[in-house]
């Protein structure tokens, strides 16, 4: 089984051919331990080694292969000695590496800005703001402590609505019973504010068509 895996190794290396260069022997293999003379620095993350020892002007190969090596080497060394390293069946060996601690570049260009719709046109040219989902809907009631909605069911626009006694104009009282239909001060005055939010809506949907009029014209 020795010869045979042998073998197929010199088979694989002949066909890639890396058969070319020379043999090491065993004298001259690199040692594992590397000393700088300035220490490297790593970003395990990104599995990277920064070796700040200056080149000359002209490097030779042999001296480019030699640093990119002991950079390799000692970036496996920093890995091995650093990070956790768990195995397990279904998973086989893994390594978990830290945090990256240098930003890399961007791959993808920066997105373009969004072009604006033509209600974002129309309200930026009217001055209108946009409200956020429930702003303003409900404010705090000092009386109870709590917040409370400003209109609707228990809404702040009720208020006195169901209190057994409430101030009133007498002269609008007068009017009321003169009239002899059964009308209240309390009835009239949700009636008037009724009417109110109604011309509110058909002066806002006369508005709205306007402005759709106007942004399609322009």
């Amino acid at each position: 089984m020795a010869e045979d895996s042998s073998m197929e190794v010199s088979q694989a290396v002949s066909s890639s051919g890396l058969n070319s260069a020379p043999h090491a022997s065993n004298s001259d293999k690199s040692p594992i331990t590397v000393t700088k003379a300035i220490p490297p620095t790593f970003d395990l993350g990104n599995l990277l080694c920064h070796d700040p020892t200056p080149l000359p002007s002209n490097p030779s190969d042999t001296l480019l292969a030699s640093t990119a090596r002991d950079c390799a080497q000692s970036l496996i060394n920093q890995l091995l000695t650093t990070c956790p390293i768990t195995s397990s069946p279904a998973s086989g060996v893994l390594m978990t590496l830290p945090p990256t601690t240098f930003q890399l570049p961007r791959e993808k260009p920066l997105p373009k800005k969004k072009e604006a719709t033509k209600w974002e046109k129309f309200a930026k040219k009217k001055g209108i703001k946009d409200k956020k989902r429930g702003e303003g809907k409900t404010e705090y009631d000092e009386e109870k402590g709590e917040w409370v909605p400003k209109w609707g069911y228990k809404g702040r626009n009720k208020d006195g609505e169901g209190e057994w006694i409430v101030e009133v104009d007498a002269k609008k009282e007068r009017e009321l019973e003169s009239e002899g239909k059964g009308k209240t001060i309390r009835g009239e005055g949700r009636r008037d504010r009724v009417e109110k939010n109604k011309r509110n809506e058909r002066k806002q949907r006369a508005n709205e068509r306007k402005g759709r009029k106007t942004g399609g014209g322009g």
